[in-house]
């Protein structure tokens, strides 16, 4: 089967290993990463990013189900897999048969794991303040009742900076908050005889932010695959990040829209003359926001093409007037490069009016994933 006859992601391993290595220089020498490869490695294809880290010496991986965890065995990774949510109980004689380590997301569900009756592999999860999932860092009873539970195996704890992003002085005094109360929780367990366990605490923006905390693994995310949350993020850290991602599809047709003639669904966009206009095969069952709707650009031979209509479930519409060559079988980039223009992925977030996290894990599974 072409991998890039309709639509595709193309992956450069390249930008994925030098980004391995930025956040490797931020880090103390003695704290892993363990990178966030859950919705699919944020949409750019979980097992060929894990293998691609496995390579490059990365054993400690997260997924956010036990169904990304089993996919990730499934295709041969080792080492430590974490899931980071919620397992039903129905599903817990998955976790021991595909070795994966299960997140204690509170006291009640630990007893859960408990009354199983089987021993379970986990990392109990501490609420620092972001009031999601885990056990409140200031109920030391609780935590401590966990770690003594005959059936769980306790190799981690971790918690979750919930606005390291920011950097406003109320933001950065909440972070250094959390830590403490993170740090605080270590400590006491160390006090009660506890030893042997894994820490972490920051994701994307707590390395790049707050390098000097010093846990056993760090959870790279969204950055790591060389992409900022936001297109005006700043950090303090000074890294170069290059994107692993380009997002492509292809012409279908080109065809002249008359002077006043309206083009897909519901007739939104209208012709002020006569217009060119291109097919493209992507559309919202890829991932494509719906919110792009006569919204932004793509680029085709390196020129940009402005978004026109509805996106479509599975098309979408580009105005080529100013590309008189392009033609049926065309690339078109939407996220990437073309020529000596490029569409960030934090600028398609930018005008669907949210983050590139969102952007990029939304992209469907039935766009090809290719290593290049």
């Amino acid at each position: 089967m072409y991998k890039k006859g309709r639509a595709w992601i193309e992956l450069n391993i390249g930008n994925l290993k030098h980004n391995i290595e930025q956040f490797r220089s931020l880090l103390p020498f003695d704290c892993a990463l363990m990178p966030a490869v859950k919705a699919n490695a944020y949409g750019h294809g979980a097992v060929p990013v894990a293998h691609a880290l496995q390579n490059e010496g990365i054993h400690a991986f997260c997924v956010a189900s036990l169904a990304e965890g089993i996919e990730l065995r499934l295709s041969g990774i080792t080492g430590e897999i974490l899931v980071l949510g919620y397992t039903h109980p129905a599903e817990f004689s998955d976790l021991i048969a595909y070795d994966l380590i299960q997140t204690v997301i509170d006291g009640d569900y630990a007893r859960q794991m408990q009354d199983d009756g089987r021993r379970f592999t986990v990392h109990v999860g501490i609420d620092t303040g972001m009031h999601r999932l885990g056990e409140r860092w200031d109920n030391m009873k609780e935590i401590v009742r966990i770690f003594r539970m005959p059936n769980l195996k306790v190799t981690g704890v971790f918690s979750h900076l919930c606005v390291s992003d920011g950097q406003s002085k109320e933001e950065r005094t909440y972070t250094m908050q959390q830590i403490h109360h993170f740090e605080c929780v270590v400590e006491e367990l160390y006090r009660q005889g506890f030893r042997d366990f894994k820490c972490h605490l920051q994701g994307s923006y707590g390395i790049l932010n707050y390098s000097q905390c010093c846990f056993d693994y760090a959870r790279a995310g969204i950055a790591l695959y060389g992409i900022y949350s936001a297109k005006n993020d700043h950090t303090k850290a000074a890294v170069e990040l290059r994107p692993v991602l380009s997002l492509k599809t292809r012409v279908e047709s080109v065809k002249t829209l008359y002077h006043g003639e309206g083009a897909g669904y519901g007739l939104t966009y209208s012709a002020r003359g006569n217009r060119r206009i291109a097919a493209l095969s992507i559309g919202y069952a890829d991932g494509i926001p719906r919110e792009l709707s006569n919204s932004g650009y793509v680029l085709c031979n390196g020129k940009m093409a402005p978004i026109i209509g509805r996106i479509c479930m599975d098309q979408m519409l580009v105005d080529v007037t100013d590309i008189p060559w392009a033609k049926a079988g065309d690339e078109a980039v939407l996220i990437g490069r073309s020529g000596d223009l490029e569409i960030p992925a934090e600028e398609v977030a930018q005008w669907a009016g949210t983050i590139s996290n969102e952007i990029v894990s939304r992209l469907g599974k039935r766009l090809e994933r290719v290593v290049e």
